[in-house]
């Protein structure tokens, strides 16, 4: 057994951890875990009360959350090279963390069929959706990686965002966000979790 447990069903946000566990390079067992069943039984419920995915376990300790879950995996195998440098830490844990807080809550907020009026967006952190994705598109406009010219483990969360919301609509394909999730496409990292999951998807599919 791993020093690693990945918690994960491939339908899922896993699909994030499982492309930063293969940056970082470290082997780690997987456990799929059904929506209906083992996700909310007792054993998964002491690992996460939430009863989501992903989660993991690396020596009996618990990480929840994607970017958290990135964050921490940078941190602990820094051989990988993914956590940030001294003049990397400002841009690093500023997009990071607003990839997963404005971004995410005008994204889901909006796919729900809800936009705060311009007399309320005081009251949530994002403002509009327009503005909180104008923000990040103005930041990645004329850089490689959202640290700048290196890739880093904010790359994996923030990338993984533009990427899906693209993909789905929930984003607009801006001319930032289609260039940057193509060049994170090609890292192999990337292509080696994405064809683990797309096969993990096509037998859970085949077997109903």
């Amino acid at each position: 057994m791993t020093d690693i447990i990945f918690y994960h069903n491939p339908m899922s946000r896993g699909q994030i951890v499982r492309w930063m566990l293969e940056e970082v390079g470290a082997p780690y067992d997987t456990e799929i875990l059904d929506y209906a069943s083992t996700m909310k039984g007792d054993e998964y419920r002491a690992i996460n009360p939430m009863m989501k995915v992903p989660a993991i376990s690396h020596n009996g300790r618990v990480v929840t959350e994607c970017a958290a879950i990135c964050a921490y995996l940078a941190d602990i195998f820094p051989e990988a090279g993914l956590a940030p440098r001294e003049d990397e830490k400002a841009d690093y844990y500023r997009w990071l963390f607003f990839a997963a807080g404005p971004l995410e809550q005008a994204v889901t907020n909006k796919a729900a069929g809800f936009e705060p009026t311009a007399e309320r967006s005081r009251m949530f952190g994002y403002g509009n959706y327009d503005l909180a994705v104008n923000t990040l598109a103005s930041h990645l406009a004329g850089r490689d990686y959202v640290c700048g010219s290196r890739f880093t483990a904010a790359d994996v969360y923030v990338g993984s965002a533009v990427m899906w919301g693209t993909q789905f609509g929930t984003l607009p394909k801006l001319d930032p966000f289609v260039a940057y999730g193509e060049r994170l496409a090609g890292r192999e990292a990337y292509k080696r979790g994405k064809t683990e999951d797309t096969q993990l998807i096509a037998e859970m599919q085949a077997a109903g």
